[in-house]
């Protein structure tokens, strides 16, 4: 059985996407009875609905949206990785609001859409240390050349777990290796850091890519970070134009073929329970 960690929504009749019109795509609704279809039959028994980078003044309305899901019978949403802004003044104040809202497990502020002295400037790193003793994650979405960057974020901030997105991003098309395997083999060497196996159909080539295409970049992401500290992610709908759910999970069985039950359980169900108590 498989937990979800990285499920996107999109609902365009109830909230708003900016950044949808510059990706033909996904630019459409991806709604949850979509997924939840596939995922079923895919063996999925739980997801974390993760934030879409809603406009800014939606973020709160997009955690409500998300808790009317999860309050359907027999919903697969167990929890959310809200939106934030460590970047801006009123951090402090959304974060005490949200802690009472048990639904949501974690936050995420995608850094590869920003200029990268955003997550440079002292307010974000003193917001982003907030997080410390509160018991929720901070997501990592960064490209492979913003690894080292991630890298300075996870120093500062010991005691908050981050969870790195998308196998670190890298460049399966263009079999960009290094810098980014070093990259991953450094910032894994921080215990508070978890590496989500997710999103790698979008960085191959999505008319050829096969199982072995991404077997490498998963195989490594696993050998630096072990199995006690990875998680799986379907990246719905971002999979799909590149195969989609059922494709991505036949593709990870295919590359756990060799590892035992307690590792398959460990990555696919097991530490994501764990670690964010669902």
């Amino acid at each position: 059985m498989i937990v979800d960690t990285h499920l996107h929504v999109v609902d365009r009749t109830a909230l708003d996407y900016p950044w949808l019109s510059g990706t033909a795509d996904l630019n459409r609704d991806w709604h949850y009875s979509a997924y939840e279809r596939e995922a079923r039959r895919a063996g999925i028994v739980k997801t974390l609905h993760m934030e879409v980078d809603v406009a800014p003044q939606r973020i709160a309305d997009e955690t409500e949206y998300v808790a009317a899901l999860a309050a359907r019978p027999e919903s697969l949403i167990a929890g959310a990785i809200a939106a934030c802004r460590p970047e801006e003044e009123g951090f402090a104040k959304y974060l005490e609001s949200v802690r009472e809202n048990r639904l949501v497990k974690g936050f995420r502020r995608v850094l590869h859409v920003v200029p990268d002295d955003v997550s440079e400037h002292p307010l974000f790193r003193e917001n982003l240390r907030r997080l410390g003793g509160t018991g929720l994650t901070f997501d990592l979405c960064v490209l492979a050349r913003q690894l080292d960057k991630a890298t300075e974020l996870v120093d500062l901030a010991p005691d908050v777990t981050f969870i790195l997105d998308h196998c670190g991003v890298p460049d399966i098309k263009g079999e960009a290796r290094e810098p980014w395997a070093g990259s991953m083999k450094e910032i894994a060497r921080r215990p508070n850091v978890i590496a989500k196996v997710s999103g790698v159909v979008a960085y191959a080539d999505a008319e050829t890519w096969v199982a072995e295409t991404l077997r490498p970049w998963v195989e490594h992401t696993i050998e630096v970070f072990g199995w006690d500290r990875v998680v799986w992610g379907s990246d719905w709908p971002v999979c799909v134009p590149g195969g989609g759910l059922l494709a991505w999970v036949a593709a990870t069985h295919a590359i756990l073929e060799g590892a035992t039950p307690e590792e398959r359980r460990k990555l696919l169900h097991d530490n994501a329970r764990r670690i964010w108590d669902i």
